[in-house]
C-alpha cells in the first residue's frame, strides 16, 4: 500500500458512520468522482482498504485521488438526492455519464415536383417544408416508415421526371410498398395527392387521418367514383393494421420503461424500450466503460438516466436486481408526484418485452467489440444458460492426465473471444497430489495457478489476467475442489464441469449440486465441446510428451553403468533415442560425463556385440 492511499485510509477511518456524499478530487483538486453512502466510514475506507477486490476502472480512479471531500445528510434518501444533483453539476470523470441528446430532429418535405419525404436532424432555411421539431430520432424513422408503407411512397435518390421510364420498379413495388413513380405506375396528380395524405397523417396522427379520408371515401362513394374510394379504404385498413402491430403490450400499465443490461469484461451496453399509449415510441442503448457489479452498475445508469429524463413512467421494468431498489423507487415518486413501481418480471407478456431488450442490448454490445457473429452468439447463449450475468470473453479450462496414476500432468487452455487463445495455455507437472487423485491433482494445480496471480504485476496478460469462467474436464468433485480454491482466495469466478456421456461427448454442464444441459442451445453446445475436446487434447499431449521422455531415459538406464543423470546427458545432446542408437563409440565416448567404458557398454547394447 502507498503512502497516499495510507493518508487517505487513515482520513477514511476518522469519517462518521452516517449517511452521506463522498467526493473524490485528484491533484488539481478536480471532482473525479462523486458518490453516497449510508455509513460515510465504511463506504470511503473500502476505496483505500486491500486493493484487490477492485476492477480496473476504480483501481484507475483510486490511484488518482489526492483528497476527498464529504457532505453529510439526516437520510440515505437525501445523499441520493444530493448525489444526482451534483453529479449532474460537476460531471465527474469515473462517474457513469450518459449523454443527454438535445438535438432535435425533423421530417422534411422538398419541394421538387415528384415531393421526397425524408428525415433531417436539422432544419435549413432551403424552402422545404418541415415537421417537428421531435426529441429523438426513433420517432421520426417510425413515423417515415408508417407514412412510406402505408401510402406507398418513394424511398430511393432516383430524379423524376427525368428517370421515370429508364428502369424496372425496385422489390417495394412488388411488395406493395411504393406506387412505383419511376416506371409510371403512378399519375403525378395521383402520387402528389399520395404525399398530402401522408403529410396529414405525419401532422396529425392516424385517428385524424383515418377520419378525414373516411369523409372522402363517402364522397367519392356517393360520386360513384369507386375506385378511388377503394385507394381511400386499402390505405386506411393498411393504417388500422399498422396501428394494431403498435400495440405490443398491454396490462395495467399503459406507459412504461424497459431496461435491460448486457455486460463483456470492458464494456456494458443499457437498453431502454419506452412505451406510451401501449405502444412503442422509442428505443435508446448507451455503451458505457464499465466492469463493475450488474446491480451496481443498473443502479447508476438508472439514477443517470432519469436525471436527464422528467418524462418517468408509473412502471419501470428490469432485467435483473439494483443496489437501493426502495431508495430509487422512493426518489423517481418524488420526481413526478405520483407512485413510481420498478419490477423486475418473471413471466408473461413483461418477460418478453425484457426479453426484447435484452437482446438489443446484447446485439449493440456485439457492434462495439467488432468480433465475429458465431462466436457472440455462442458466448451470449453459454452466459444465458449459465446465468452468470456477462459475456464470458475469457474462458480458462483445466484437464487432469495420468496413466494408471502415474506420470500426471495438467493442461490449462484459454478460449478468447471464443477462439483458442493458444499463447495463454499453461501445462502442469503434478509435484505433490499422489496415485492419480484427479481432485487433488486439480486443487494443486488451481492453487499455483492463483498463487501466480498474486504474484503478477501484468493484469492483462497471462496468470495475471482473471478468467470471466472456468470450465472444468469432470464432475461435481473436481467442481467442488474449483469451489473451495476460490473461496480460499476469495475470488468471485464463475465455474461449472463439463460432463461427458459412454461415447466421450460433452452432454451437460454440472453447476454446484444441479446439472445444466446444453443441447437445446446450438452455438453453445458446440463452443462447449470445442473447449472440451482441446483441453483433453492439450493434456493427453503433454502427458505423452512427458511419458515419451521418460520411456525413452528408462531405456537407457537398462544399460549397465547407465544412471538417470547420465541417460539425461544423452538425450541431451542426441535429442533422440534413434540418434543414441547410430551413433558410434567414439560419438558417444566424445560427450562430457560419458566414459570410454560407458561408450562402448552403450554400442553394445543397441548392436548385440
Amino acid at each position: 500500500m502507498s503512502d497516499k492511499i495510507a493518508q487517505l485510509r487513515k482520513k477514511a477511518m476518522g469519517l462518521p458512520q452516517s449517511p452521506g456524499v463522498y467526493i473524490m478530487k485528484n491533484a488539481q483538486g478536480t471532482i473525479i468522482y462523486i458518490g453516497k453512502a449510508k455509513s460515510l466510514k465504511n463506504r470511503v475506507s473500502q476505496y483505500f482498504g486491500s486493493q484487490d477486490r477492485h476492477d480496473i476502472k476504480v483501481l484507475k480512479m483510486v490511484s488518482n485521488v489526492y483528497d476527498f471531500d464529504y457532505i453529510l445528510t439526516d437520510s440515505e434518501f437525501e445523499a441520493l438526492l444530493l448525489e444526482c444533483s451534483l453529479i449532474k453539476q460537476h460531471q465527474p470523470k469515473y462517474n457513469i455519464l450518459l449523454k443527454d441528446d438535445k438535438g432535435y430532429h425533423y421530417i422534411r418535405i422538398s419541394r421538387d415536383e415528384w415531393r421526397r419525404i425524408t428525415a433531417q436532424k436539422q432544419k435549413s432555411d432551403d424552402g422545404a417544408q418541415y415537421i417537428g421539431p421531435y426529441t429523438n430520432a426513433f420517432t421520426v424513422k417510425e413515423a417515415l416508415d408508417e407514412a412510406r408503407k402505408i401510402f406507398k411512397l418513394r424511398d430511393c435518390s432516383r430524379e423524376f421526371p427525368r428517370d421515370i421510364g429508364k428502369g424496372r420498379p425496385c422489390l417495394n413495388y412488388f411488395i406493395s410498398q411504393c406506387s412505383a413513380p419511376c416506371s409510371g405506375k403512378i399519375s403525378h396528380k395521383d402520387y402528389e395527392e399520395s404525399v398530402d395524405d401522408a403529410i396529414s397523417f405525419l401532422k396529425g396522427g392516424s385517428a385524424k387521418s383515418v377520419k378525414e379520408m373516411q369523409a372522402r371515401m363517402k364522397e367519392l362513394s356517393d360520386d360513384m367514383e369507386f375506385e378511388k374510394a377503394a385507394k381511400l379504404r386499402d390505405r386506411i385498413k393498411a393504417i388500422n393494421k399498422m396501428n394494431q402491430k403498435q400495440k405490443v403490450i398491454s396490462g395495467d400499465f399503459k406507459d412504461r420503461d424497459v431496461f435491460a443490461l448486457s455486460q463483456n469484461s470492458d464494456n456494458a451496453c443499457f437498453a431502454v424500450l419506452r412505451f406510451s399509449d401501449f405502444k412503442l415510441f422509442d428505443s435508446q442503448d448507451f455503451i458505457v466503460e464499465s466492469s463493475q457489479d450488474a446491480a451496481k452498475l443498473r443502479t447508476d445508469l438508472i439514477k443517470q438516466y432519469y436525471t436527464l429524463h422528467q418524462d418517468i413512467p408509473p412502471r419501470i421494468d428490469l432485467d435483473g436486481d439494483l443496489e437501493d431498489l426502495e431508495l430509487l423507487q422512493q426518489w423517481l415518486s418524488k420526481k413526478v408526484g405520483r407512485k413510481v413501481s420498478i419490477a423486475i418480471p418473471q413471466r408473461g407478456e413483461q418477460l418478453r418485452l425484457v426479453e426484447m431488450c435484452k437482446k438489443n442490448a446484447q446485439e449493440k454490445l456485439l457492434q462495439k467489440t467488432g468480433r465475429t457473429f458465431k462466436n457472440d452468439r455462442a458466448l451470449l447463449e453459454l452466459s444465458e444458460l449459465l446465468g452468470i450475468g456477462r459475456t464470458p470473453e475469457y474462458i480458462e479450462s483445466y484437464d487432469i492426465s495420468h496413466t494408471a496414476g502415474s506420470s500426471a500432468v495438467a493442461g490449462m487452455i484459454v478460449f478468447k473471444d471464443g477462439s483458442p487463445f493458444k499463447q495463454a495455455y499453461k501445462r502442469f507437472e503434478i509435484k505433490d497430489a499422489k496415485g492419480g487423485d484427479d481432485i487433488a491433482s486439480m486443487r494443486e494445480v488451481l492453487i499455483r495457478r492463483f498463487n501466480e496471480y498474486k504474484l503478477s504485476t501484468d493484469s492483462q496478460n497471462g496468470f495475471g489476467k482473471l478468467p470471466d469462467l472456468i470450465l472444468l474436464d469432470g464432475g461435481r468433485n473436481q467442481l467442488n475442489a474449483a469451489l473451495d480454491i476460490l473461496k480460499q482466495f476469495e475470488l468471485d469466478i464463475p465455474v461449472f464441469g463439463m460432463v461427458k456421456d459412454s461415447k466421450h461427448k460433452t452432454r451437460a454442464i454440472t453447476g454446484d449440486g444441479y446439472e445444466i444441459s446444453i443441447t437445446s442451445k446450438r452455438q453453445a453446445f458446440t463452443l462447449v465441446s470445442k473447449i472440451q475436446e482441446e483441453v483433453h487434447r492439450f493434456a493427453i499431449k503433454y502427458h505423452h510428451v512427458k511419458n515419451s521422455g521418460k520411456i525413452k531415459n528408462s531405456t537407457l538406464t537398462n544399460i549397465k553403468g547407465i544412471g538417470q543423470n547420465k541417460a539425461n546427458l544423452l538425450m541431451s545432446h542426441f535429442k533422440t533415442l534413434n540418434a543414441v542408437k547410430q551413433a558410434d563409440v567414439d560419438k558417444l565416448g566424445s560427450i562430457k560425463g560419458i566414459t570410454q567404458q560407458n561408450a562402448r557398454d552403450i554400442y553394445e547394447y543397441f548392436h548385440n556385440v
